[in-house]
């Protein structure tokens, strides 16, 4: 063997990136803390430190600008970071397709719900969804919509179930049911003696409200507008909780009213003669809840077993699917 031409062969290889320093550089990017991003890659943090600067040194830029205090990306590294995002998700979807060619109800489904929705519909839908995809295992999570936006966006999740309007490029969209607003409130409420409430007359009201970044709570404000302006004797409460459930249990111990979807009024656990539901004088407001998915994602199969389930399991009006 030639072993000086075999050396200088061998020192003309350049590193050449690989998807798991691509990981790297996105997960830093999100987290913007050495140590926190290693956790979630599951390496130590020279490990990870090590990938970064390799990837650096091949590409001849800075990626990241570091301190002691800080990690930012680099006017550069941003473009860098979102390109690697993209790579890791056509990779992601390589696998997948491999795997759908298999079985696409065999693969975990990563699904997120709108705190609004989760807790009222998880509890039905995930033993539903269990008959019908035994095989299939579910990673299920509840947050608020702009982080389950973010996380659909990123490949953290393989489908959102939200409240419309849910607007993001590249992703589809079905509506599931639409769901009236109620009105709750303490059984020895005058309003009790009613059929129905006028949205109207909620403004002179001690109103339970969730906290701003809740799309339950801009709902509410958008179907009865006289929230909105108040009155100088209006006092409405907002109750700074990602949770319905915290407001029902306030009604329940007689500290206001409030305006909570269909599925979220159930008085069953309460003693009766605790709180009363009513419906809304009609036109009653509703919201539409949907699913939303990546138009990319290779499993259609999987988000049609999830739309009908989600239908099965509403207590809410199902919207039919056009022919």
């Amino acid at each position: 063997m030639d072993r000086t031409r075999y050396a200088g062969v061998a020192t003309s290889w350049t590193h050449v990136m690989t998807l798991t320093e691509l990981r790297y550089i996105v997960t830093l990017a999100q987290e913007q803390h050495f140590g926190h991003a290693a956790e979630r890659c599951h390496v130590s943090q020279p490990t990870l430190s090590v990938g970064v600067k390799k990837l650096e040194d091949e590409l001849g830029v800075l990626i990241f600008e570091r301190s002691k205090s800080a990690v930012r990306l680099t006017p550069v590294g941003e473009g860098i970071v979102a390109q690697a995002q993209k790579v890791l998700e056509q990779a992601q979807g390589i696998r997948e397709l491999a795997q759908a060619g298999k079985n696409q109800l065999t693969a975990p489904l990563k699904v997120g719900a709108i705190y609004t929705v989760g807790p009222y519909l998880f509890p039905h839908l995930i033993p539903q969804l269990h008959r019908v995809a035994p095989q299939m295992p579910l990673y299920i999570e509840e947050n608020f919509t702009h982080v389950l936006r973010d996380k659909l966006r990123n490949g953290e999740l393989d489908a959102v179930i939200i409240a419309l309007p849910f607007n993001e490029a590249d992703v589809l969209t079905l509506p599931l049911y639409d769901e009236p607003f109620s009105v709750l409130m303490p059984a020895d409420h005058p309003w009790t003696q009613k059929e129905t409430i006028d949205a109207s007359a909620l403004n002179d009201k001690s109103l339970l409200l969730l906290g701003e970044g809740h799309c339950f709570r801009d709902q509410v404000l958008e179907a009865c507008p006289t929230l909105g302006k108040g009155n100088e004797g209006a006092k409405h409460t907002t109750v700074e909780s990602s949770s319905l459930e915290t407001i029902r249990h306030m009604v329940a111990s007689g500290l206001g009213i409030s305006i909570l979807p269909l599925s979220a009024v159930d008085s069953h656990h309460y003693a009766p003669g605790v709180i009363e539901v009513r419906p809304l004088t009609p036109p009653v407001p509703f919201r539409t809840v949907a699913i939303a998915w990546r138009a990319s994602f290779p499993r259609p199969k999987a988000i049609e077993i999830l739309a009908d389930s989600a239908r099965l399991c509403s207590v809410a009006r199902p919207k039919t699917v056009a022919s």
